[in-house]
């Protein structure tokens, strides 16, 4: 075979996977932009399920579950042009889409690229993929409860003691919220990306300790690049946790390689 039929078959491979990956996400924004949650009691349990309802869907009740919860309380949250609502509705069915498919993802990814691992990177890609999905999880969790509503509350402040009326646009609202639940959903791979570049055997457990200097200023830019004012005081919410993450990854996996050491 020669190296451009290489090329060739490895971009159709990338491809394949790629499609699968749109067409899981678009079938789960499609879902939730079609049908609405109803809810009805069992047994004093109160559960959910789907009817067709596009105006009142599935994305306009995440939305609305965001402004109870996160808008500060004064601030109004509106739209100032028509069909901003049924946009901001489209990104939460996108972002909420690739939350959910997040294994999938994971999945295609990985067996996109297991054809150029050696055998012990293979295992730590297969050991590392469920644990993926828990911090991806957990990062958005941490983010929606302790981070974002203490960010807008923060940020509005200002204009409550000014005696100022907040409004706040719908699509700007949803786009910061999304935003930063990828960001933290994303940020809090970093002990895994960490254990996954030192299981593969391209640095050694040392590695992490002797650059935490480094790696706190390019966490410290991190932050500073996706929040929203230069006030520096939310940009420690987001640096904060990641260079407490770092911290847990170095001592993961110095533990994992003093453990092999004495055995």
């Amino acid at each position: 075979m020669s190296e451009l039929e290489g090329i060739n078959e490895h971009l159709q491979e990338l491809r394949k996977r790629l499609v699968r990956i749109v067409l899981v996400i678009g079938g789960v924004g499609g879902f939730l932009l079609m049908f609405h949650l109803e809810p009805f009691q069992i047994s004093q349990v109160t559960l959910y399920h789907p009817i067709p309802e596009p105006t009142h869907n599935i994305a306009a009740q995440i939305t609305n579950h965001m402004r109870i919860n996160l808008v500060p309380e004064g601030v109004q949250l509106i739209q100032t042009a028509p069909g901003e609502a049924f946009f901001a509705q489209m990104y939460v069915a996108v972002l909420v889409g690739m939350a959910a498919s997040m294994p999938v993802i994971i999945k295609e990814l990985v067996g996109f690229i297991k054809p150029a691992l050696k055998e012990n990177e293979i295992n730590v890609s297969r050991t590392i993929s469920l644990p993926a999905l828990g911090l991806f999880v957990a990062g958005c969790v941490f983010s929606y409860n302790f981070v974002i509503p203490y960010m807008l509350e923060f940020l509005y402040r200002y204009g409550e003691g000014a005696g100022l009326v907040t409004f706040l646009n719908v699509m700007e609202f949803v786009t910061f919220v999304l935003q930063f639940l990828l960001a933290f959903g994303f940020s809090f791979q970093l002990p895994l990306v960490m254990y996954a570049i030192s299981a593969s055997g391209m640095v050694d457990a040392d590695f992490w300790r002797k650059n935490i200097r480094y790696a706190t200023v390019i966490i410290v830019i991190f932050g500073a690049i996706i929040t929203p004012d230069g006030t520096g005081i939310t940009m420690l919410f987001v640096a904060g946790p990641m260079i407490g993450l770092y911290a847990a990854g170095m001592a993961l996996i110095e533990r994992k390689a003093k453990k092999e050491s004495n055995t």
